[in-house]
């Protein structure tokens, strides 16, 4: 029992560390993969492919290369090697005319005797050259003499000598006698015809990605409170289908925001009918220091209606337009400042973004408005680059504690000297914002500024 033991304690280890070298190699793996299915089916195309050509390249060169290329330099030697029997053979030839036409003649060969003496030095090799090896194995194979060879020299040529005892043969060969010329072309119909086919394949897989980016730009749309008007479902069946559910999705979700700014415009009027009969009695009472007061309730209940209904309409029916947000955001310091305050403005980039005015105007004065109101100095800074659009509204008010920055943000939430809290107010300022921002792509947030007070940060995308 304890042998059992002992064995399947040592599996579960080796189990632990295979499965502990598996997920790092993956980890690893996946810091090299790309991200984007355009480049990651490219590589599912492109590896198969480039592992199945090399393995039959290699095969090739292997198998037919250089088993023809052997061949054929062994067949030249032997021709030589006929040719130097002959010489030893025959020494009545003593100009060597008979062997120079046998040569030429039969065996396709130019051969010359020169006079006895040392070979030229090695000639430049090539960084690889399968024929200048082989002719070296098979010359000192077959003929067992000193040698030179020339595969270099002449392009078409091959030039060999031999040294004999009382002379230098010199031998011309055709390249193609000696060398599989044909596997260059082998090589370059096989690469060119899987480029052209690895073209095509790209092309093709383009057409395919196309549908899926534009539902993704139009989703991207979506999520900023954009229009994306030439959008339908293009492509194959499963982007087809995505692309449906998505329009239908789009469809419910403004179909209920309408539906909601109906029943809201319904009560909204219904309810401003009975505060304007209130108004109509209180003004044919005439002028009573007692009833002042519920003019004063008659008016908070007036503007804690119009705050919730802006914030349960939203920015719906609202079209998104180019718009200058440095002048937006001067308008907001000259604002403050007629109200006595102090404010500085600064913008930093293309000051012209895409957004819906009247409301992203509205989410930024209400965090003005509430830095005014708890401050007395006010910094408006916005930056653009080629991502975000970032303002920030400081001020030197008493700020928020960190663990209260997310909870003024809850609707009709009011808090014991909260910053979002006013007289008569609703609570709903920094809720009206954040669902702008939101509403636009983006969000807000709240950290410490350089001033002593609040920083808010809204950031939109472009």
């Amino acid at each position: 029992m304890s042998t059992i033991d002992t064995g399947l304690t040592l599996l579960k280890s080796a189990a632990g560390r295979v499965s502990a070298a598996n997920g790092w190699m993956g980890n690893a793996f996946k810091g090299w993969m790309p991200t984007g299915l355009y480049a990651r089916a490219l590589l599912i195309m492109i590896v198969p492919m480039v592992i199945l050509q090399s393995v039959v390249a290699f095969v090739f060169m292997e198998r037919h290369w250089n088993t023809v290329t052997r061949r054929l330099s062994a067949a030249v030697v032997q021709d030589i090697a006929a040719l130097i029997d002959i010489y030893k053979g025959y020494p009545q030839d003593k100009d060597r005319d008979q062997i120079r036409r046998i040569a030429q003649q039969r065996l396709g060969l130019v051969v010359d005797f020169l006079p006895a003496g040392d070979m030229p030095p090695p000639g430049p090799k090539p960084f690889f050259s399968l024929l200048d090896q082989t002719l070296s194995v098979q010359l000192g194979r077959q003929i067992g003499r000193s040698f030179w060879i020339d595969t270099v020299g002449r392009s078409n040529l091959v030039e060999i000598r031999i040294q004999l005892d009382d002379a230098v043969m010199r031998v011309f060969a055709q390249r193609s006698a000696a060398y599989a010329s044909n596997s260059e072309i082998f090589l370059f119909w096989m690469v060119g015809t899987s480029s052209i086919l690895l073209i095509v394949a790209v092309l093709f897989l383009r057409n395919q990605i196309k549908p899926i980016l534009r539902l993704a730009d139009a989703a991207e749309s979506f999520g900023k409170g954009r229009e994306a008007p030439n959008f339908r479902p293009r492509g194959a069946r499963e982007v087809r289908r995505a692309a449906v559910a998505f329009l239908e999705m789009k469809s419910r979700i403004e179909r209920t925001m309408e539906q909601r700014t109906a029943m809201l415009a319904g009560v909204s009027h219904d309810l401003r009918t009975i505060l304007t009969r209130f108004k109509l009695e209180l003004a044919l009472i005439g002028d009573n220091p007692e009833l002042e007061g519920m003019r004063k309730d008659v008016d908070e209940m007036s503007m804690m209606l119009e705050d919730y209904l802006a914030f349960a309409r939203g920015d719906s029916g609202e079209q998104s337009q180019p718009t200058d947000m440095a002048q937006a955001l001067e308008e907001l310091r000259s604002d403050a400042e007629r109200h006595g305050h102090t404010a500085t403005v600064a913008f930093h980039g293309l000051p012209v973004v895409t957004v819906k005015p009247a409301s992203f105007k509205r989410c930024l004065a209400n965090l003005v408005t509430n830095a005014a109101r708890y401050g007395k100095a006010i910094a408006i800074n916005g930056q653009r680059d080629h991502r975000y659009l970032t303002v920030t509204v400081e001020d030197d008010g008493p700020g928020i504690p960190a663990h209260l920055r997310e909870e003024v943000f809850k609707p009709f939430l009011r808090l014991d000297n909260a910053r979002n809290q006013d007289e008569g107010g609703t609570g709903l300022g920094l809720a009206i914002a954040r669902d702008i921002a939101r509403s636009h792509g983006g969000d807000i947030t709240l950290g410490d500024s350089p001033m002593g007070g609040l920083r808010a940060s809204v950031r939109i995308p472009v």
